[in-house]
C-alpha cells in the first residue's frame, strides 16, 4: 500500500470539466493499493489512515512543523491513483503489474476514506478509475511518501 501526501493551500478535482470535489487548506492523498496488501489489507488501511490524520507537517505558533491536518481543522482529497506502483526499473515504460484488481481497489480505496474519517477528519473524494484533473496548490512544498 503506497500513498503521496501533499500539503496543499486549496484543491479542486474534475472529471470532463465537471467539478467533483474541492477542499481548502489541508492534504491531497494519492492512495494505491497493491496485490500483496490483500492478505491484512483492513489493518494496513486502518495504520496508513491513522498516520496520514495524525501526520504532524502544519506549522505551530512557532513555525515548526507540529501540528497535523485534525489539529488545524483542514481537509483531505483522497484520490484513488494505481500509477504509484508503476515500476521502471527495466525499460521506459512504466509495469502496474503490482496494482491490486480494480474491483478489489476500488474497495480498499472506499475503505480508507472511511478509515481517515473515522479519525475525525473531512474528506473528500475522487472518483475511482476516472480521468480525473486535479488542480492543487501546493504549500511549502511538503511531499510525504508512505509505503506499508
Amino acid at each position: 500500500m503506497k500513498a503521496v501526501v501533499q500539503r496543499v493551500k486549496n484543491t479542486s478535482l474534475s472529471v470532463e470539466g465537471e467539478l467533483i470535489s474541492s477542499i481548502g487548506f489541508g492534504l491531497v492523498v494519492y492512495f494505491c493499493a497493491e496485490q500483496d496488501d490483500s492478505a491484512e489489507i483492513d489493518k494496513k488501511i486502518d495504520l496508513l489512515a491513522k498516520k496520514i490524520s495524525n501526520l504532524r507537517i502544519f506549522e505551530d505558533e512557532n513555525g515548526k512543523m507540529n501540528l497535523s491536518v485534525q489539529d488545524v481543522k483542514g481537509q483531505i482529497l483522497a484520490v484513488s491513483q494505481f500509477t504509484l506502483c508503476g515500476e521502471v526499473r527495466h525499460g521506459n515504460r512504466p509495469s502496474f503489474i503490482s496494482a491490486m484488481a480494480p474491483d478489489m481497489a476500488k474497495e480498499g480505496y472506499s475503505a480508507f476514506c472511511a478509515a481517515l474519517r473515522k479519525y475525525g477528519v473531512e474528506v473528500k473524494e475522487g472518483i475511482f478509475g476516472a480521468d480525473m484533473q486535479i488542480n492543487q496548490l501546493n504549500d511549502g512544498p511538503v511531499t510525504i511518501w508512505y509505503d506499508i
